[in-house]
C-alpha cells in the first residue's frame, strides 16, 4: 500500500521570516508560501482559514501579508474553504489564486477543476494548491465540547490549539495550557473523516505538516512540476530554510506509519459500509 501518493521530493523546511515563525504554527509553510506568492506576483489572492468569535474557523479571501499573518495557525475544526473560491475569482478578480485545504478539500478542488460544473470560470485561475496533513477533523460543536467541557476553557478565550505527543492542546489568552488525550477526542470527530484514506493530501501541488520534522519545522511533499517550481523559487529567494528529510528525526518513518494507519483503518470502515449498504462519501 502506497503511504504518500506520488511525489517528486520530500524535505523538512521552515519559514525564514521571523515574523511568520512567531505567528504561524510549526514551520509556517503555508503562510510563507502565500506571502511569498503575493509579494512576488505569483499569486494575487489566497484562500485562508480565518478566525471568528469563539475561535470558529471562517474562510476568507486574503490579498495582503497582514491578512495572512492575522489568520495564521492551525484550526482543528471544519472550515469550508471551497465556498469562497468563486467569489475570489468573480468579486476579488483573482487570476492567480492560492488554495489550501485538508485532503478532502484538495480532492474536491481537483474535481471542480476537472469537471467545472458551476465552476467554469475557476479552473485556469487556480495557481497553487496546498494540502495539510490530516488524520481527522472536528465540527465546531465537537471542538467546543473538547475545549470547554474537557479542558475547561471558554472558546472566546482560546488563542491556539495544537496536536502533539498523543494529546490535544488548548492555549488560552490568560496563559492557561490544558490537554486531553487524543483517544478521548474520537467521539467528537467529523463522521466523514472515518472513510477518508488520505493523510498527506496526495492531490496537492505541495503538501505539508509538522509530523516527521523537528519542533518548529514542517515536512513538505512536492508533488507536481508546478509545486516544484514554486518551492524552488521560494528557496532561491530566501523565503524558506530547508533540510534533507533523511537528515532529520523522526523523519518519514513516522509519517508513513500514520498514513498507513489511516488507510488501513478507514479502508476497513469503507468496506464495512459497502457490505451493509451505507453510502460512502469519499
Amino acid at each position: 500500500m502506497d503511504p504518500f501518493g506520488k511525489y517528486i521530493k520530500a524535505v523538512s523546511a521552515r519559514a525564514a521570516d521571523k515574523e511568520i515563525l512567531k505567528k504561524a504554527q510549526d514551520g509556517g509553510i503555508v503562510s510563507a508560501a502565500y506571502i511569498y506568492g503575493l509579494e512576488s506576483g505569483l499569486l494575487d489572492g489566497v484562500i485562508i482559514a480565518d478566525k471568528e468569535d469563539g475561535f470558529a474557523a471562517a474562510p476568507k479571501v486574503a490579498t495582503t501579508r497582514e491578512e495572512i499573518l492575522n489568520a495564521a495557525g492551525t484550526k482543528y475544526t471544519v472550515c469550508p474553504n471551497l465556498s469562497v473560491v468563486k467569489s475570489a475569482v468573480r468579486e476579488y478578480g483573482c487570476d492567480k489564486l492560492g488554495f489550501v485545504g485538508t485532503p478532502c478539500q484538495v480532492r474536491s478542488i481537483r474535481k471542480a477543476i476537472k469537471y467545472p460544473i458551476g465552476y467554469r470560470h475557476v479552473p485556469d485561475k487556480i495557481a497553487l494548491i496546498m494540502g495539510i496533513f490530516c488524520m481527522e477533523n472536528f465540527p465546531y460543536n465537537g471542538m467546543k465540547a473538547i475545549v470547554e467541557e474537557h479542558c475547561g476553557i471558554k472558546m472566546d478565550d482560546v488563542v491556539k490549539t495544537d496536536i502533539g505527543k498523543g494529546k490535544f492542546w488548548v492555549y488560552s489568552k490568560w496563559g492557561d495550557v490544558k490537554t486531553i488525550p487524543l483517544k478521548d477526542t474520537h467521539p467528537y470527530e467529523q463522521g466523514s473523516c472515518h472513510v477518508c484514506m488520505d493523510y498527506t493530501a496526495e492531490l496537492a501541488d505541495i503538501s505539508t505538516g509538522s509530523v516527521g520534522s523537528p519542533d518548529g519545522w514542517s515536512t513538505i511533499f512536492v508533488r507536481t512540476a508546478k509545486g516544484e517550481e514554486y518551492l524552488n523559487k521560494m528557496v532561491e529567494a530566501g523565503a524558506l530554510e530547508t533540510k534533507e528529510i533523511d537528515a532529520v528525526k523522526p523523519g518519514l518513518g513516522l509519517v508513513e506509519k500514520l498514513a498507513l494507519t489511516k488507510k488501513e483503518k478507514n479502508g476497513k470502515e469503507v468496506e464495512h459500509r459497502k457490505e451493509i449498504g451505507l453510502p460512502v462519501p469519499y
